[in-house]
């Protein structure tokens, strides 16, 4: 049965260049990879030859496009002439390996950060997150769910006014703010010291919220993080989804406008700045008001079955936070719900 949007109409594939089509799903519905998810790193500009490639790398690219999966010794890599194609190359064959020994994405994932040792640049834990997330929303036909997904694997500027709280894409948000979305002849007109045009991003909206889903890739939409706004609500339904599909374990997620619990035993930030705030607050050490106003978004999360969480704290209610830094950015660290959350000692 297709996916269809409010208004009717069926729901476009959401994130097509995400790679989700080229994974398949195993019984639990986690992504297997595949040698067309592994060759499509190949076609990446950092990886596709040019025309100084020497033949060595010529031959390297060619031999995993026809086999990803295969062995490359260390000699093979040595004798690529130029230095970045060898670290590129490097880089891409240690990150193939994590995924081909984890067998899925989310085996990797999950993996990278219980291990402790995280070395994987950015990149690759953002795309990982992205089709994570894509496999999640499968079903989904929420715009405001989609939109809000995208905190999950993409910065976010936000703008804090009046009580409302907007968080736009970062690199969208620049690009338009140097180029006013002229592309190369808006970099002409700012380069030539004439402001480009203001252009502003769309703010969802439950009547208008469907046309995220044609531009859904165009990652130029807005989302209305206000307490008590369809956007925040949309957020702690994904969260939601992120929990169960990593842990099985089914959680209630509400936003809260603060903490009032004398009992406050647990917590969890979503990013850097909410983890230090809310350790800080947890240990009564003192927090200025600046750093409070960055506080964006506040969760309570209750586990609907109480004997997955540690012993000692079943059945307390996990706080959590989303902040934003001193420069208005926000950036969702989701691996945090899969390493910091109470729960019970596996048997």
């Amino acid at each position: 049965m297709a996916n269809l949007t409010n208004d009717g109409m069926i729901r476009p594939e959401l994130w097509p260049n995400s790679g989700f089509q080229l994974l398949e799903r195993d019984d639990a519905g986690r992504l297997v990879v595949t040698n067309g998810f592994l060759a499509a790193y190949l076609g990446r500009p950092e990886l596709a030859p040019v025309a100084e490639s020497c033949d060595a790398e010529r031959a390297l690219h060619a031999s995993l496009l026809d086999d990803p999966t295969r062995a490359v010794g260390a000699d093979e890599l040595a004798a690529l002439a130029d230095a970045d194609a060898r670290e590129n190359y490097g880089v891409l064959l240690g990150f193939r390996d994590r995924l081909l020994t984890a067998g899925t994405v989310e085996g990797c994932y999950l993996g990278l950060f219980q291990g402790g040792d995280v070395t994987l640049p950015r990149l690759f834990i953002d795309q990982m997150a992205h089709v994570i997330v894509r496999n999640i929303l499968d079903d989904v036909t929420d715009p405001f769910q989609a939109r809000a997904g995208e905190l999950f694997f993409r910065e976010q500027t936000a703008t804090v006014a009046e009580g409302g709280i907007l968080l736009g894409d970062t690199e969208i948000i620049e690009m338009l703010a140097t180029t006013a979305g002229m592309g190369s002849l808006g970099q002409l007109v700012s380069e030539s010291g004439i402001k480009p045009k203001q252009v502003d991003l769309d703010v969802l909206q439950p009547e208008t919220a469907d046309t995220y889903w044609d531009r859904n890739e165009r990652f130029d939409t807005v989302l209305d993080l206000t307490f008590a706004r369809p956007g925040l609500d949309a957020l702690s339904r994904v969260l939601e989804a992120w929990i169960a599909h990593f842990i099985e374990a089914k959680v209630n997620i509400q936003p809260v406008q603060k903490i009032d619990d004398e009992h406050w035993v647990w917590h969890v930030g979503l990013d850097s700045e909410a983890s230090s705030l809310l350790n800080d607050l947890y240990e009564d050490n003192e927090v200025d008001e600046d750093r409070m106003l960055r506080v964006l978004s506040l969760f309570r999360l209750e586990f609907e079955d109480a004997s997955l969480m540690r012993s000692d704290i079943a059945g307390r209610p996990v706080y959590l936070g989303l902040s934003m830094t001193e420069g208005k950015k926000v950036r969702l660290k989701p691996q945090n719900l899969l390493v910091n959350l109470p729960l019970a000692p596996e048997s």
